[in-house]
């Protein structure tokens, strides 16, 4: 068996996307990069992997550079001769996402040290719950005239989760409001707080990000627009509703808890040195 590699989305989705469809859930980053591919957001030098045994699939890996790679629920087996064959190209991999123990054995494998590890939680809305109490305000659909504060949003909350610096999201900002699928929570006709949902792949829809500016934190706005988030996935068809969240913050692992999700896998993103 030997890992195959591609630039283009629709060679990779013929080889890879059946394997990535039989399981949404776990799958949820891979599929909605794989759409954001196709819809331009991202293009340059990027990594589509896929291993085959006896002609069929089973496994797969995608980087969109300058992010790292990302690892779908593939087998464990199969994480070490991924790593030989990326060392082997030469290619610069300066983070791994995906399950834990994936994104564990890929870091011992890999030839660079762990700098930093963010360790994250996925969950799944089983048990959808009332609000816990009165929340002041109520939800809209985000429009074109809300870019300018979006874009500004994503990038506090990259700089604020992801401890990083901020990437550009204009095009992608704007790729989600023409989608409608940014949902804003307003009190007294002021923007407070916002979520995202993704427009459902095989009935599978994700939530994120959520952001509530600081000054703004403190009054179940984030709550609310999870909430809102979440009815606006389960009514445009999705049956499945998902979303991560980092171990570091007791406090949004209570909410989404709060709002009905339970915990499905503990994944992590590791950056090497």
């Amino acid at each position: 068996m030997t890992w195959t590699f591609t630039s283009d989305v629709e060679v990779f989705a013929g080889a890879a996307e059946p394997w990535l469809l039989r399981d949404p859930v776990r799958n949820t980053v891979a599929l909605t990069v794989m759409r954001g591919i196709r819809s331009g957001v991202y293009s340059d030098d990027l990594l589509l992997g896929w291993l085959e045994r006896d002609g069929e699939t089973v496994a797969a890996a995608l980087q969109t550079p300058p992010r790292g790679l990302l690892l779908p629920d593939i087998p464990a087996g199969t994480v070490q001769d991924l790593a030989t064959a990326l060392i082997e190209a030469e290619r610069v991999i300066p983070e791994v996402q995906g399950p834990l123990d994936r994104a564990e054995a890929f870091a011992s494998a890999w030839w660079r040290p762990e700098r930093r590890r963010t360790s994250e939680r996925l969950y799944r809305l089983e048990d959808p719950a009332p609000l816990r109490r009165p929340v002041a305000g109520s939800s809209r659909t985000a429009t074109a005239g809300d870019h300018d504060l979006l874009v500004k949003w994503f990038a506090d909350f990259h700089a604020e989760a992801l401890d990083g610096p901020p990437e550009e999201r204009s095009a992608l900002v704007s790729l989600r409001v023409g989608r409608e699928e940014l949902v804003l929570w307003e009190d007294g006709g002021r923007p407070v707080a916002f979520a995202g949902f993704s427009s459902p792949i095989a009935a599978m829809s994700r939530i994120g990000p959520v952001y509530t500016p600081p000054e703004f934190r403190g009054r179940g706005y984030g709550e609310a627009v999870t909430r809102a988030a979440t009815h606006r996935a389960l009514d445009g068809g999705a049956t499945e509703v998902v979303l991560f969240t980092d171990l570091a913050n007791p406090v949004s692992n209570s909410v989404y808890q709060a709002v009905g999700y339970r915990a499905v896998a503990d994944y992590a993103s590791i950056a090497f040195a």
